[in-house]
Parts: structure tokens; C-alpha cells; sequence
């Protein structure tokens, strides 16, 4: 079955919201659109703002994870908000096999984009979920 990008930020944010309430945590969601973070999570008497990101985007054995934002709608005037640790605690991303992180967000070294699977952001790789439905990118192609 095939998502729509849409689809699949959605099914990002509930995978996250599982992962964190599976941790304990307490979830948010805000009422109306948030630009910088999806969800708030409480956990360990703290509260994190928490940016979620989803791909399907495989090349060279790397998931490919845009972490600017771009709009979004029909209304997009073309500018990028890059990915900044002043708007959001924890970066959480669910790829197209099912592989998440959980990274904080002062650890993120890219603005626009990253690439998991190897042995950069290893260290916050956390418990897989479910695939994402749809074709991933075959090697090499873009």
C-alpha cells in the first residue's frame, strides 16, 4: 500500500508518540499547526519539544532524511527553514525499513539534510517500528 508524503509524516509522529509513551513518556500533540516541533513529550519530569522526520529516500546504503522544512502546501514562496537546535529538543526519524533515531537536537550536525545508517549517528539509533508502506529509492537513484 502507498502513502501519500502526508501519510507518511503522520504515521512518522504516531510512531514516535509510541516509541516515547512505550518509554514512559507523557505525549503532546498541538492544537493546530506547529512549525518547528510536532509533538512535546514529557519524560523524566522534563518536557522536550520534539521535531519528527520521515524518508524513504535509500542511497548508498544510507537513508536520506531532509530536516529543513519546505512549505508543505500550495503556498510555499520557495525559502527553506533550515533545521535549528534553538526550535526543538529531539530530532526523531523513522525510515523506510522501519529503522528510528532519536537524536538530540544540539547533535544534528546538518541545517537541510542528514543520512543515517552508518556509523555517524549510531549511537541514538533506537528500537525499529514498521516499514513504511510505498517503494524506497532503489541504490544509487535519485
Amino acid at each position: 500500500m502507498f502513502v501519500n508524503t502526508r501519510q507518511q509524516g503522520d504515521r512518522g509522529e504516531l510512531s514516535a508518540a509510541l516509541w516515547f509513551a512505550g518509554k514512559g513518556a507523557t505525549v503532546c500533540w498541538p492544537i493546530g499547526h506547529s512549525p518547528d516541533w510536532d509533538l512535546v513529550v514529557e519524560w523524566d519530569e522534563k518536557l522536550y519539544r520534539v521535531q519528527v522526520k520521515t524518508t524513504t529516500q535509500l542511497r548508498n546504503g544510507r537513508w536520506l532524511a531532509m530536516i529543513c522544512t519546505r512549505g508543505g502546501n500550495q503556498s510555499w514562496n520557495g525559502l527553506s527553514k533550515r533545521f535549528s537546535a534553538a526550535r526543538c529538543d529531539l530530532l526523531f526519524v523513522h525510515v523506510g525499513d522501519g529503522r528510528r533515531w532519536m537524536i538530540p537536537a544540539e547533535a544534528v550536525e546538518g541545517t537541510t539534510g542528514i543520512a543515517l545508517g552508518g556509523p555517524k549517528y549510531s549511537e541514538w539509533e533506537v528500537e525499529p517500528g514498521d516499514p513504511i508502506p510505498g517503494p524506497s529509492l532503489v541504490e544509487g537513484a535519485v
